[in-house]
């Protein structure tokens, strides 16, 4: 008989009230693949909008891609890592992982070593939103010392992560928030806090050379006026990309690169050396209990999380 897990599943689209807990079997692991105890799973925007809308996965599924954990065992093949090794990872996406769960299986090399010095909570917050920026502002953008970049929704999961990186790397960095977030981003390294609610931050910005573009719509369009020549802006996909962002963009000259994050074993380790060089570190803003996804979900769709929300397993 299969050992059995608890996981969250849902077997219909909908509100949070469609996530229940369940038993299944645990998974066995492939070739090449890890089975993860997990010990912390991060709830992130795609999650909650997939639980509703489903795009591009149809019930019944596990939620989750975010997690921290402990290696349990190894597939044939496995060169990186043994039983007992602690991890953290992005398996699988935009595939179902499962990190809603006891237990996940994946490739190993979605995932790294847990970086040293940070917990497991602290360690599920990073991946997604750390790979999304890292991506972002060093694979595509290749951010270099001195440039100006700005980070929209700068306190956000994305936002908190991606103005540390940028920062690392010696950027002028400016990051847009409510003003009762400001202190925050400063802390963070943010050079020029812009209250969104307040400014046209459009009209009150030139000459920036990378811009992370968390919100979308009409934004991202405004936001074009304020790239130099050449520069760049990264609209996430989660968001609405205009059908006119193209043209507009080449009209003024910049460029645009549509991003879906995906796992990678070399940025989770350039992630991991940033936080044990005391470089980045994750804002954990609430955890539940795994049988509280519903509850996780619930408080992050209202939008004013600041940093990560994270289900201890």
């Amino acid at each position: 008989m299969s050992e059995k897990m608890i996981v969250i599943r849902q077997t219909e689209l909908g509100e949070p009230d469609v996530l229940h807990q369940a038993e299944v079997d645990r998974p066995e692991p492939g070739a090449t693949e890890l089975l993860v105890r997990v010990r912390a799973a991060a709830v992130n925007p795609v999650d909650w909008k997939i639980r509703r809308d489903g795009h591009w996965l149809t019930p019944p599924f596990v939620l989750g891609w975010d997690v921290s954990g402990v290696v349990e065992q190894v597939g044939v093949g496995v060169s990186l890592f043994a039983p007992g090794d602690e991890v953290y990872g992005f398996p699988w996406f935009p595939h179902q992982a499962g990190g809603y769960g006891e237990f996940v299986t994946a490739p190993s090399r979605h995932f790294a070593h847990k970086p040293a010095g940070l917990s497991h909570i602290e360690a599920a917050g990073i991946p997604l939103a750390g790979l999304t920026a890292w991506q972002g502002l060093v694979d595509v953008a290749n951010v270099q010392a001195g440039q100006r970049v700005l980070v929209t929704a700068a306190a956000g999961g994305v936002g908190h992560l991606a103005v540390q990186i940028a920062k690392a790397r010696g950027a002028h960095v400016i990051g847009t928030a409510r003003a009762d977030k400001h202190d925050f981003l400063r802390e963070l390294g943010v050079d020029e806090p812009i209250d969104y609610t307040a400014v046209d931050v459009a009209a009150s910005l030139r000459d920036v050379d990378v811009i992370l573009e968390a919100i979308g719509g009409e934004q991202t369009l405004a936001l074009i006026q304020t790239l130099k020549p050449g520069g760049i802006v990264i609209p996430l996909p989660a968001n609405t990309i205009p059908d006119s962002l193209g043209a507009q963009a080449k009209r003024h000259g910049v460029r645009w690169t549509p991003l879906l994050v995906e796992p990678d074993h070399h940025g989770l380790r350039e992630l991991a050396a940033l936080v044990e060089r005391g470089a980045l570190r994750v804002h954990v803003e609430q955890t539940f209990p795994l049988a509280d996804a519903a509850k996780a979900h619930e408080l992050g769709e209202r939008g004013r999380v600041t940093g990560k929300l994270v289900l201890t397993v």
